[in-house]
């Protein structure tokens, strides 16, 4: 059967992930709603240096992603990162380090972005919400958090202390212990909506707002990983899990990273440290509408000059999606046309909702067309591969 295992496929995929984001001292962090997941029969399992929920009960991983497709699921995220910029140069500051266009971005409005190294590849890849010119939030991932803050610190320092200092300092409040919610299916605006006065219909995707919630004033924004319509909604520590728990009540489910995993590779979601990292650069990844139109030319942004190459030349490789014939494939799996191997997988999983085995990838460019026809080394065989448009699933976000 093509959805044989689904627990195991995501402890797989789950423990790759766990090896490359361990502690330094290899303890593991908890989230402010530890105690709730074991409260609610999580299996607990080590991710991004965290210890996170996996499962809940005896709901599988199938029965989990489809319930998120079908109605809704709660998601605890707060192991991502949460950072206020502020600053009267806090945009040409966060447009130096990432190639997105922040000053034509509306407030309250969120672009992804990726945060470049010199040579133009990925630190990580974040979302950015603009506040106001002076003022901005923005997320990070949990197992890349202590390259990214070290990061942060030094550009900061660096650039308070050079001529644009002169116009206004910059700083940097990191949001600890802070709550993140990720409430995420087709019903989740009309379960949120019964909790607040404000009118979520105007919250379009990629806004946000500060929306009173059972009387609690919250940052809501519009969007997720999973393709649905939902809201990622950051939340105080001392308030945490009385939200989560107003948020957990029937129809929503309590979902974990095994569902989120799947949700998000149907979604053509990347996950930093198997599809995205220090050597891969935005235009490899298909990430190139990230970079804004007019800074593509004239941006002066950290690692401009590797991007500029690739966006001008093509870059020598390029991420796809493949549905794969017979059986999945994972991360490291080779990619072949004829006996030349010519990429590589990074992510794969049988979907639920397409019952059907998908990956993404990269392969050289060239090879990247929609339609084209390549083999996968699966358990020593070699599987057809097909070059798939990304995402697998039609996105249901709510553009208004």
């Amino acid at each position: 059967m093509l959805l044989l295992r689904p627990t195991v496929i995501a402890r797989q995929a789950l423990k790759v992930s766990s090896r490359k984001y361990a502690t330094e001292t290899g303890q593991l962090r908890k989230t402010g709603l530890y105690d709730f997941h074991v409260e609610n029969g999580a299996k607990m399992v080590p991710f991004a240096g965290y210890s996170m929920p996996l499962a809940y009960g005896d709901v599988g991983q199938v029965a989990s992603h489809n319930h998120v497709r079908s109605s809704a699921g709660l998601f605890d995220v707060g192991h991502m990162v949460q950072s206020n910029f502020r600053g009267a140069t806090a945009t040409q500051f966060l447009e130096w380090l990432t190639p997105s266009s922040l000053s034509s971005l509306n407030p309250y409005s969120s672009t992804l972005s990726v945060l470049l190294n010199e040579q133009g590849g990925i630190i990580d890849d974040t979302v950015v919400t603009k506040h106001a010119d002076d003022a901005y939030y923005v997320v990070t991932n949990a197992g890349r958090r202590d390259r990214d803050l070290a990061w942060f610190t030094e550009k900061l320092a660096e650039w308070n202390s050079g001529e644009n200092a002169k116009k206004g300092q910059v700083e940097m409040e990191v949001l600890e212990d802070w709550g993140l919610l990720a409430l995420q299916g087709p019903k989740a605006a009309s379960y949120l909506q019964a909790f607040t006065s404000f009118d979520l219909q105007k919250l379009t995707f990629g806004t946000s707002a500060f929306v009173p919630l059972e009387g609690i004033k919250l940052h809501v924004a519009r969007g997720g990983y999973t393709g649905e319509d939902g809201f990622e909604i950051s939340i105080p520590p001392s308030q945490t899990v009385e939200v989560a728990t107003l948020l957990s009540r029937s129809p929503v489910q309590l979902t974990g990273l095994g569902a989120r995993d799947s949700l998000r590779l149907e979604a053509g979601m990347c996950l930093y440290g198997n599809d995205l990292d220090e050597e891969t650069s935005p235009v490899e990844a298909g990430l190139s509408w990230v970079i804004g139109k007019a800074r593509k030319e004239e941006g002066e942004f950290i690692g401009a000059e590797r991007v500029r190459e690739h966006l001008k030349n093509g870059p020598p490789r390029r991420r796809v999606g493949f549905v794969i014939d017979a059986a999945p494939a994972r991360q490291g799996a080779k990619i072949f046309t004829g006996d030349e191997q010519i990429g590589t997988i990074t992510s794969g999983i049988p979907s639920p909702t397409l019952n059907k085995n998908i990956a993404m990838g990269y392969v050289k460019n060239g090879l990247h067309k929609k339609g084209t026809e390549l083999e996968v080394e699966v358990r020593s065989r070699r599987r057809k591969a097909v070059v798939t448009p990304m995402p697998f699933i039609k996105p249901n976000y709510w553009r208004g």
